[in-house]
């Protein structure tokens, strides 16, 4: 697993996030303040697996996607909305970021995993870590940075 390439995909996550301007989601969608509160509650959830995986502890990884809206919302109130979320996702992706940084051979310790990206992903096995690892840098950053995109508006042609 890259942590380059890890860095480059927060880089650019947190480069929309500070570029804001989002508007309201359609119904039954996350917010812009919701996305980044999931993405900051699951990097803490991949920061422990790497710990565990660096300390030789088994662990499994559970992946947030169903995480219930009041949890988010509840994020989103105790970091004050968008600016503050946006300093806690910096934090917590900069921790994850170093903790891959340490794996090495380790990252090749399978994790039992399960998660799921809408229709298009679905694991419910073991892993190596960095195979977690990569599904996330390019599949659930993307996906999210696409949410993210989506809420800002467009403009209308004259």
């Amino acid at each position: 697993m890259e942590s380059a390439e890890l860095r480059r995909s927060y880089d650019e996550l947190l480069a929309e996030v500070e570029a804001g301007g989002f508007g309201e989601p359609p119904p039954g969608q996350l917010s812009a303040e919701q996305i980044i509160a999931h993405l900051a509650a699951n990097d803490e959830l991949l920061s422990e697996a790497t710990e565990a995986v660096l300390a030789g502890s088994p662990f499994a990884y559970y992946d947030l996607e169903t995480i219930h809206h009041p949890q988010l919302d509840a994020l989103v109130a105790e970091c004050g909305g968008l600016d503050g979320l946006a300093t806690l996702l910096r934090a917590t992706s900069q921790k994850l970021c170093a903790l891959v940084d340490r794996l090495g051979p380790a990252a090749d310790t399978p994790v039992d995993t399960h998660l799921r990206e809408g229709f298009d992903l679905l694991v419910d096995e073991p892993l190596p870590w960095s195979r977690t690892l990569d599904l996330h840098t390019r599949v659930h950053l993307p996906k999210h940075l696409a949410q993210l995109r989506m809420l800002r508006p467009h403009p209308q042609p004259a």
